[in-house]
């Protein structure tokens, strides 16, 4: 089984007690892909917000690109290992960069602080593991939210903010990626993923 690195975040949750490998959240996320995959279904809900942050990728890229001077370009390419498969947004000589494109000024990240995520930090570790890259960015961007994602009475003071100064509306984290530290740690959790995953699978083969 190789986990996408969003997954990450969940898998690598701490246990209640040293005695066990996985902690309850990382089994329940286990247990929901082993079923989705065993059934072939998908009990994903694609909500505006999540059309948001998927479609209009290429404008929050154009939109650091104009803060920064840079050319940066969407990776379409997968990468793999033996555990991990996955797309990184932006591939760089030293690092890559994953953009999140928030819904309305309400919930994007205006600082640092606020837009720390363990999940987010998770998955940017995975990619760089996959890529062998020593650090890392996670860039919130907020652009203009679609008309077409609106309804009529959707407040357009916190969508459409282009009149904002560009260098306002990105939101910078960066992190470091500590080589074979963070590796054994990700190596662990999926290893045990596995092996859970593995079980159950076989539970439902043989109920």
């Amino acid at each position: 089984m190789k986990w996408h690195p969003s997954t990450l975040g969940k898998l690598m949750t701490a246990p209640k007690t040293k005695s066990e490998q996985l902690s309850e959240t990382a089994k329940s996320e286990i247990r929901k892909i082993a079923k989705e995959q065993f059934f072939g279904f998908s009990s994903s809900i694609t909500t505006k917000p999540m059309l948001k942050g998927k479609d209009w990728e290429e404008e929050s890229i154009a939109l650091v690109n104009q803060v920064r001077g840079t050319f940066y370009v969407k990776n379409k390419e997968r990468f793999e290992n033996e555990f991990l498969t996955g797309e990184p947004d932006i591939i760089l000589d030293h690092s890559i960069i994953d953009i999140k494109t928030p819904w309305s000024l309400e919930t994007w990240p205006a600082t640092p602080g606020e837009g720390i995520n363990k999940d987010y930090e998770w998955q940017l570790m995975g990619y760089c593991w996959l890529l062998n890259k020593s650090h890392a960015e996670l860039i919130y961007c907020m652009i203009d939210t679609d008309d077409t994602l609106l309804n009529d009475w959707d407040n357009r003071f916190i969508h459409k903010v282009s009149h904002i100064d560009p260098a306002k509306r990105i939101t910078v984290l960066r992190y470091e990626f500590a080589g074979e530290h963070h590796i054994d740690q990700m190596k662990e959790k999926l290893t045990a993923a596995n092996e859970y995953y593995s079980q159950y699978i076989n539970q439902l083969n043989n109920k």
